[in-house]
């Protein structure tokens, strides 16, 4: 199983009155790892809608806060691909402070129309997802 690291620094802009990462934020924190894991296999959101006319969404997440980060922590979001279906895949993704594992996600993501309709994942980006295994 291939594992993505998404690295990213924690601003002001990311925290609470109380300087600790608001807990949303940790769900686009994610998503920026889940967008650089496309781009590593070889691909864009905007590719993928342009070229395939779809489009790659959120159907649930299932998010567990473990220990809390800070203002200007370093930290690493760390990316599996866990299971593949005809229209969806799921993914494991592991938030890590210092080697500390901090936050823990399943998400399951769906391929869809420009009309929000379930679709096949494209034949291109399924072959790369099914080596990540």
């Amino acid at each position: 199983m291939k594992t993505f690291t998404f690295r990213l620094k924690v601003y002001y802009e990311d925290t609470d009155a109380g300087g600790v990462v608001y807990y949303a934020n940790y769900l686009k924190f994610m998503e920026r790892a889940r967008s650089d894991t496309l781009e590593n296999l070889g691909f864009t959101n905007k590719s993928l809608i342009d070229e395939d006319e779809t489009y790659i969404i959120v159907k649930s997440c299932n998010i567990n806060y473990i220990k809390p980060a800070s203002l200007e922590d370093d930290l690493e979001i760390k990316s599996n691909i866990k299971k593949i279906t005809k229209t969806s895949f799921f993914m494991s993704q592991k938030v890590f402070k210092d080697n500390d594992q901090i936050t823990d996600a399943e998400v399951h993501l769906v391929t869809i129309d420009k009309k929000g309709k379930p679709v096949k994942i494209p034949k291109r980006l399924k072959e790369e997802l099914e080596k990540l295994i």
